[in-house]
């Protein structure tokens, strides 16, 4: 077994907008900013494996010297084609492969100014077999997957944000377990050009920083939309609904009960609290979303299915053995199951600002082999609805507990803007335990 990491060296988040504001104010240049996290990664991705690939410490040096991210570095999943840097997927079969160009969401980065520290481990075709990540809390715990590296490297202060995935919880349960921000999108805000396709119809470009405001900002950047959270932004009392689900049974006591403890500070803080009721229609609509994630993953690896399947991990080779036998008629119904119980999500944010909920069914589990379970995130995912982690909560035995806030589709600054209030929230409620 390893030894604990010391939280003190691996935990301090470097804080992104302090960051640009010191760089703007002339008291910290570009380059020392990206120096410094250099110098984290010699000391600590050894423990901590977060990257796979590295860029030269030049090549991040000389990065962009103008745009609201100079100085500022980044890690992106290696499911992203970069130009300079292989692109694997954890595979052995893409072992050494390099697309040549960069993935969309790389070069809208790169030309905003930031320096690309490397690529971040990820699950195979980031689904289930896990890489070499270990959780920088304890490094006997999982990550969470499939996005582990790009989670970690905020987590151990080795990046200021990185870029993610998630086709069932690849953003917000790494988030989760690491204790920083995850943040996934609406539906189709951040390109997915240039990402290798696992289910085109669930898979989402997230983003990684220590906390809200910092990836509200990069948010904000990358795609040219107000998505930060200034004050003048933030609401007073958010009218919050309370989404257990069918599931809620299989989580962690203790986290539960931190989570009800909470939920009692947020309304003496203000918020507005009311139950959602979990219905028929939405626990059909969770079902549909393996049927349609596995049925288009079975198109989307069928060339390495079938002229690599020996070199495929046995759970993911399992997976695409039983998608053989969806058939498109399946696959169409679980979509219309899937629109159903969007439309009656849809309805039930009528009456509140955002949903609340759990984001992992408990902190990250013991061991590597696994990176967790989804069951909190996936329909979030199928509908296309902006949702994140807020950090801030502890287990007993020191591992984060997420909270989930998830918006409105399109509401993404809305939902922003409330996460940034949970966050602040949370630390009342902290002080006053």
């Amino acid at each position: 077994m390893h030894s604990k990491p010391s939280l003190s060296a691996l935990t301090a988040p470097l804080g992104l907008l302090d960051t640009v504001r010191a760089i703007d104010s002339g008291t910290l240049t570009p380059e020392e900013s990206l120096q410094t996290c250099l110098d984290r990664i010699k000391v600590h991705d050894g423990i901590v494996k977060a990257f796979c690939h590295m860029s030269s410490d030049e090549t991040v040096l000389n990065s962009g010297k103008s745009g609201p991210l100079k100085g500022i570095s980044f890690g992106v999943k290696d499911v992203f084609d970069t130009a300079d840097l292989p692109t694997e997927h954890n595979s052995p079969i893409y072992q050494g492969h390099n697309a040549g160009w960069d993935a969309s969401i790389v070069a809208m980065a790169k030309a905003a100014g930031a320096g690309l520290l490397g690529k971040t481990v990820t699950t195979e075709f980031a689904f289930f077999h896990p890489g070499s990540t270990r959780n920088p809390h304890n490094l006997d715990h999982t990550p969470g997957g499939s996005s582990s590296g790009s989670a970690a490297a905020i987590a151990s202060g080795m990046a200021h944000f990185s870029i993610g995935t998630q086709t069932g919880g690849s953003v917000i349960r790494p988030a989760s377990f690491c204790g920083i921000a995850g943040y996934k999108p609406s539906a189709g805000l951040l390109p997915t050009v240039g990402m290798k396709t696992f289910s085109w119809s669930l898979d989402t470009t997230g983003l990684f920083a220590s906390g809200i405001e910092d990836v509200a900002y990069v948010a904000s950047v990358l795609t040219g939309r107000h998505l930060r959270t200034d004050k003048d932004d933030a609401p007073i009392s958010p009218k919050l609904g309370i989404f257990r689900s069918h599931l809620w049974g299989d989580a962690d006591k203790a986290y539960k009960q931190q989570f009800e403890d909470l939920l009692k500070s947020l309304s003496r803080f203000g918020a507005q609290l009311v139950e959602i009721p979990t219905t028929e229609e939405y626990i059909a609509a969770f079902h549909a979303h393996q049927m349609i994630q596995d049925f288009e993953a079975r198109q989307a690896l069928r060339w390495e299915y079938e002229t690599h399947a020996d070199q495929l991990s046995p759970v993911l080779r399992q997976t695409l053995d039983f998608a053989q036998t969806i058939s498109a008629t399946d696959y169409d119904e679980a979509r219309v199951s899937a629109e159903i119980g969007s439309l009656q999500v849809d309805d039930a944010f009528e009456d509140v600002d955002a949903f609340i909920s759990l984001s992992a069914p408990g902190p990250a589990p013991a061991g590597l082999e696994s990176t967790g379970s989804s069951v909190f995130n996936r329909t979030w995912t199928l509908f296309g609805l902006p949702s994140l982690n807020v950090p801030g909560l502890k287990s007993e035995e020191g591992l984060p507990l997420g909270v989930q806030i998830i918006g409105p589709y399109m509401s993404d600054q809305k939902t922003l803007c409330i996460a940034q209030w949970l966050e602040g929230a949370i630390k009342r409620h902290l002080d006053t335990e």
